[in-house]
């Protein structure tokens, strides 16, 4: 009985339970939208880090043990879903901040954007139906925040 009573004990260990999620709730997508001033209306709305379509096997295998792009995008839903319950001004100021040098910290890195340009981020609460084997996104989403435009020079060299 010794290898049945330790696999039984090691199981827990290697397959989690998820029973610590009450519900599945909306997510919270963030987009960003560049303009040329600060008084200038949004223009195109992007989606900030996309999950990709495709995925390799091997890069899947991957992934399971390195992936710090999915670590920092985890910390970005944490700071929206902060922003959206606003505990107190000064973690909504902090979750604000952030989220904005993140997103001008990468447009910088990936030459997406001018340091003239003015950044302004919003939140989209998603919701999915899951109707047998399809899954879809409802409308492309409730805004839940906008943000104030932001230089994209001030926030880098803050």
């Amino acid at each position: 009985m010794f290898p049945f009573t330790g696999l039984r004990l090691l199981f827990p260990a290697i397959m989690p339970s998820w029973r610590f999620f009450d519900a599945v709730s909306a997510s919270p997508r963030l987009d960003y939208a560049l303009l040329p001033a600060p008084e200038a209306e949004a223009g195109p709305w992007h989606a900030f880090c996309p999950r990709p379509a495709v995925l390799s096997l091997g890069t899947m295998l991957r992934r399971l043990f390195w992936n710090p792009q999915w670590n920092e995008t985890l910390f970005l839903v944490s700071l929206s879903e902060r922003l959206m319950h606003g505990v107190s001004p000064e973690t909504v100021a902090h979750s604000q901040r952030e989220l904005l040098l993140r997103v001008a910290r990468h447009l910088d890195r990936e030459g997406l954007a001018y340091r003239g340009d003015c950044l302004q981020i919003r939140l989209r609460l998603v919701t999915r139906e899951v109707t047998r084997e399809v899954t879809r996104e409802e409308n492309g989403g409730e805004i839940i925040y906008l943000s104030a435009p932001c230089s994209i020079n001030g926030l880098l060299s803050a």
